[in-house]
């Protein structure tokens, strides 16, 4: 059965098929073309039937959002099935899921190789959204650092001597300062290639969200998390649904003068750092 016989349709292009980012695209997806790419088939599977067995219709790509020719493969997929007009990255690690290397080359570099990917093929008024994290406004990087990051290749950024000496002493800084750099690739990408296409590009950081991803972490380190919980305003986690209701509005036209920033969504966790009523230790 044909359940969409329209033709052009728009193309919504999603790395990395969690809960999250299925969340975000459920809010959008009627009447367009839905992409997945994910490193793991079995995700793409399941996220697939589960589009699939809402009427929505979906492709499917393996991605190794580690491998730009991987990333650039996947963004010209998503051309050719139409103009691209939403695309959200949420592909990632956490930091009790592997080491300082594999969370900078993938959640910084990674997340570069993507933006870059898609700054080449996003149709006029589109939108991206790279899902980062709280974490973004945990590290105080000094601003000769974000300007070397503003202007270093994504393929060097591994060299800079910040990366090489700060950011690698742990898991946990390489998560923060990753989320960081996430920021300044959304602000960088706003102002020269995707302002080329006339397409916007923005971040989300959300808080501690139940996802099976986090399960991970409240594991391995479930009393830390419980304190930036109970020191937040909010007092409790957050869902991926309520990360998607801000994502599809920042994705809309209605946030058509939202562009190259951050919007922070953590239930007053940050506030609690800044304002020294939860003491911060990374590790």
């Amino acid at each position: 059965m044909i359940f969409d016989r329209n033709e052009n349709r728009e193309v919504i292009a999603l790395l990395g098929a969690g809960s999250m980012g299925t969340a975000i695209v459920r809010r959008i997806a009627a009447g367009r073309t839905v992409l997945l790419g994910d490193v793991s088939e079995a995700n793409l599977e399941k996220a697939k039937k589960d589009f699939q067995y809402s009427g929505y219709t979906v492709e499917t790509m393996i991605v190794n959002a580690l491998d730009k020719d991987s990333v650039n493969a996947f963004a010209e997929k998503a051309a050719e099935l139409g103009a691209v007009k939403y695309f959200i990255d949420t592909a990632g690690a956490s930091p009790h899921q592997t080491d300082p290397a594999h969370i900078l080359n993938l959640d910084m570099v990674g997340t570069g190789y993507a933006v870059d990917a898609f700054g080449k093929v996003m149709a006029q008024g589109g939108a991206g959204l790279i899902v980062s994290s709280q974490t973004g406004y945990m590290m105080r990087v000094p601003e000769e650092v974000e300007q070397q990051i503003l202007t270093t290749p994504t393929e060097e950024l591994m060299e800079l001597d910040y990366v090489k000496n700060v950011a690698m002493q742990n898991s946990g800084t390489a998560y923060i300062f990753a989320k960081r750099v996430n920021h300044l690739q959304a602000t960088k990408a706003a102002a020269t290639t995707w302002k080329a296409r006339r397409a916007r590009i923005n971040t989300i950081s959300p808080g501690v969200i139940v996802t099976p991803l986090a399960y991970d972490e409240f594991a391995a380190a479930g009393d830390a998390y419980q304190q930036m919980i109970d020191a937040s305003a909010a007092m409790r986690t957050g869902s991926s649904d309520e990360i998607a209701e801000a994502g599809a509005f920042l994705l809309s036209d209605k946030a058509g003068f939202i562009n190259g920033t951050d919007l922070l969504i953590d239930g007053g966790t940050i506030a609690a750092i800044r304002t020294g009523e939860y003491k911060l230790h990374v590790e």
